[in-house]
């Protein structure tokens, strides 16, 4: 389960956010100031932040620009009801990954967390590896495994793993891995990510009795974060 960090003074907005999330599979934190936001981000070890520019205290932007200043790589999230375009680039230059103008629907925000959190930038950036239960993917050296034994991958295998492995026990789309390991000039259709997962379940699941990447049905597929019976 991902920790969200959110941090917003609207007492319908706040609330609403930390159900909606919570509902998602996410654990969330909600704080509603500047000031308490910039402290628990710093604490804390989210994957994600959720930050209203408007706050009491410090305003996001100040937050964002302490946290980047502090070498804080969580991504964050910018929220606000502001939607001018100096505002949008203000929030970006302070270090914000994303902008998303209030009011917003539900399906966007969650594409928009989805999308963050596959890029890799989590709270543990500067560490390289990647976690699912007792199976790991190291970014820098390029390996995987589970335990201490460590799979041989192609590149394409590794790339869909790393796909799944960004956002464990949450559903990625085969549109979603075919937009992200396959070159932008492929016009196959999703097929091949099918043959692919057929592939890498028989390295990574068939040889421990394992079950860990699962379908979803008429969506994609879910790497579970279960850890192997010992």
């Amino acid at each position: 389960m991902q920790d969200i960090l959110v941090v917003e003074d609207d007492p319908q907005l706040g609330p609403a956010l930390r159900r909606g999330l919570t509902a998602e599979g996410y654990r969330v934190e909600l704080v509603r100031d500047g000031n308490t936001g910039l402290e628990r981000a710093l604490a804390g070890d989210h994957a994600l932040i959720v930050l209203d520019i408007m706050l009491p205290g410090l305003n996001g932007y100040r937050v964002c620009a302490a946290l980047r200043s502090a070498g804080l790589r969580t991504p964050v999230l910018m929220l606000t009801a502001k939607d001018g375009e100096y505002d949008e680039a203000e929030g970006l230059d302070t270090g914000a990954d994303d902008y998303l103008v209030k009011p917003f629907s539900s399906v966007v925000l969650l594409a928009r967390l989805r999308a963050l959190l596959r890029r890799g930038t989590t709270a543990t950036a500067g560490r390289s590896v990647l976690r699912a239960g007792d199976l790991w993917v190291d970014l820098t050296l390029h390996r995987a495994g589970r335990g201490p034994v460590e799979f041989a991958l192609t590149p394409k295998e590794f790339a869909i793993l790393t796909c799944l492995a960004r956002t464990p026990d949450h559903p990625v789309s085969k549109e979603e891995i075919l937009a992200e390991v396959w070159d932008p000039a492929y016009t196959g259709g999703t097929a091949i990510v099918e043959v692919y997962i057929s592939a890498l379940r028989k390295k990574v699941d068939a040889p421990f009795a394992a079950h860990s990447i699962e379908t979803v049905r008429g969506y994609g597929y879910r790497l579970t974060a279960r850890e192997l019976p010992r």
